[in-house]
């Protein structure tokens, strides 16, 4: 089964139609080898349902790949991994700026795709793909740049350190960023002079699909970029992380499923980066721009309706301030629209799925019978399906779920604090440290917290803190391993050094 030339993907049931400039970008099969292929006769050569959560209509039936699809596309990534370590760095880039140059010209329909599959209203999806796209044209120019040295090691011996790509490198992407989180991970790779194989979500795979369309009329080298799709996680992510053929494993998700896919790569002693779970403090203190504060956390929370792993998690308010900025909150998220991302002016889109509103759903309940306070919302859409309305919550405490547990939803919960310390004990209270925000007008203070905050990053009155130029990543149970930026790509690379002696010194 193959998209057909509407757009529309075949099969059984209500389908729901992408309207596309171009319908070849809607793929349902395997990519290996530079091919759509169909999952392998060992796994079942079966397909698993894609369904719109805005509308819960049918979108594609997309090819079910398992262990046995997953070893071809290992194979193929480590056949194609001899002649792409070969190329040079400028040939290397040079696809990858083609690469780059088709996202950003297919962004729109792209961004259709996002939206049918993921629910983000369109413009934020367009948004996505672009932001995706600057991780291609980033590490495109990184690919240049990477550098070896040489070590004076001793009187008569020089020591020659090379950066090596690390070999077939296994990606494991999330629904949340089904573009990005997909780029961001194989740009650095494919430019270091690594293969790829990813499991992108079985909620989002079109997403990827469409990027390796893309890929291959860029000229990338067939099984240089190969996507295995599939329902069932386990078996994918199981040969990923147990093949000695892989070398790498990079992991957006869960800490959950972090740790046992770390667990599973210590069999054959692989590479690993993880870019987990957050709990993220997003602090306002007496002396800050409020109006700047209001603007920043509604960006920062209700982007893609709250499921981002770098969120506000816990609002931690000033005594001072705190019912003036509740009120000025609650009065941004009245404007908010809430609806099918494909309609204008829609400002936040469905939930993913059923577990996700029974999750945010609880968070509330769970405040509420601890004495918190709903300003607005608090309850599902009268939309109805996967909308939930956006909310805020006061009174909150560190007795409730949310203090703990990250939400992944369009809920702010306000905590008051009185001083500076009493705050950095509550925001690093907890085994997540992916992402912090602070908002302050003293710039002493501003160094002083941004430094004792026990996280890998920290948005300095700013609330969008990820770009390709800065290393994303956490610490804690938040992850390790860093993507974006020059240090990107140094987790693609091993290093050798060559020590060459019988350097004889000058008389």
């Amino acid at each position: 089964m193959s998209a057909s030339s509407n757009g529309v993907a075949n099969g059984a049931g209500g389908t729901c139609k992408i309207d596309l400039k171009d319908p070849q970008l809607l793929k349902t099969n395997c990519f290996i080898g530079g091919k759509f292929v169909p999952a392998a006769k060992e796994d079942g050569e079966g397909w698993f349902d894609v369904f719109n959560p805005a509308t819960g209509e049918l979108v594609a039936k997309v090819a079910d790949g398992g262990k046995v699809t997953t070893q071809q596309a290992i194979e193929t990534a480590k056949s194609a991994f001899d002649s792409w370590k070969k190329l040079t760095a400028v040939e290397r880039s040079t696809i990858l700026k083609k690469w780059f140059d088709l996202i950003i010209q297919n962004a729109d329909d792209l961004g259709k795709i996002m939206t049918t599959e993921q629910g983000k209203p369109l413009p934020e999806a367009v948004g996505e793909i672009k932001y995706g796209a600057s991780f291609v044209e980033f590490f495109a120019e990184e690919a240049k740049r990477l550098y070896g040295d040489i070590i004076p090691a001793g009187a008569q011996t020089r020591a020659l350190v090379i950066p090596q790509p690390v070999g077939v490198c296994g990606l494991v992407t999330p629904w949340n960023f089904p573009c990005a989180m997909l780029t961001r991970k194989a740009a650095p790779a494919l430019a270091a002079g690594c293969t790829v194989v990813c499991k992108p979500s079985e909620m989002t795979p079109l997403s990827a699909l469409a990027l390796c369309e893309l890929a291959v009329r860029a000229g990338v080298p067939a099984g240089v970029l190969n996507v295995v799709p599939g329902f069932h996680a386990q078996p994918i992510g199981e040969e990923l992380t147990t093949n000695p053929i892989v070398r790498k494993i990079s992991f957006t998700g869960s800490t959950a499923v972090g740790k046992k896919l770390m667990m599973q790569s210590s069999s054959t002693v692989k590479k690993v980066s993880l870019e987990l779970g957050g709990l993220a403090p997003f602090i306002v203190m007496e002396d800050a721009n409020m109006d700047a504060a209001v603007s920043g956390l509604i960006a920062c929370k209700f982007r893609n309706n709250g499921q981002t792993c770098i969120c506000a998690n816990r609002v931690y308010v000033h005594s001072s301030i705190y019912d003036k900025f509740a009120e000025k909150v609650v009065e941004k998220v009245k404007s908010l629209r809430v609806g099918n991302g494909m309609e204008a002016g829609v400002n936040l889109g469905p939930l993913i799925n059923e577990k996700a509103v029974e999750k945010v759903d609880r968070h509330i309940k769970d405040a509420v019978s601890k004495g918190a306070k709903v300003l607005i919302g608090g309850s599902p859409h009268s939309l109805g399906g996967l909308f939930y309305q956006p909310t805020v919550m006061t009174n909150m405490t560190d007795s409730m779920v949310m203090s703990c547990e990250e939400t992944f939803g369009p809920v702010i919960g306000l905590f008051k604090f009185d001083s500076e310390d009493e705050v950095l004990k509550r925001a690093n209270n907890t085994n997540y440290g992916l992402a912090s925000y602070l908002y302050t007008s003293d710039l002493a203070r501003a160094w002083r917290m941004a430094e004792a905050l026990e996280s890998g990053m920290v948005g300095l009155n700013e609330p969008m803190i990820s770009t390709a130029t800065v290393p994303f990543g956490g610490v804690k149970e938040s992850g390790i391993g860093r993507e974006g930026s020059k240090y990107g790509i140094a987790e693609y690379v091993n290093l050798k050094y060559v020590l060459m002696g019988g350097i004889v010194p000058s008389s």
